[in-house]
């Protein structure tokens, strides 16, 4: 019987059930996964970089041309 053995968990579980309730218990799993789905996006924010400002202001310059020259 080491730590890891199920009817310890069990009783863990049983007991922090008792002192926190399901109620609280269901509002921190949704908390804890809408910090998760933030976190992926934050990560996903991140891995789309952005353009550069002189290669925007090109950009822009070129469509303001193109809007004078109609």
């Amino acid at each position: 019987m080491g730590l890891f053995d199920w009817k310890h968990w069990l009783v863990l579980l049983a007991v922090v059930v008792l002192v926190f309730g399901t109620r609280r218990l269901k509002n921190v799993g949704a908390d804890l996964g809408e910090a998760i789905k933030g976190f992926r996006r934050s990560i996903a924010e991140e891995e789309t970089p952005e353009p550069p400002v002189q290669a925007v202001r090109q950009v822009v310059a070129a469509e303001l041309d193109q809007g004078h020259s109609r």
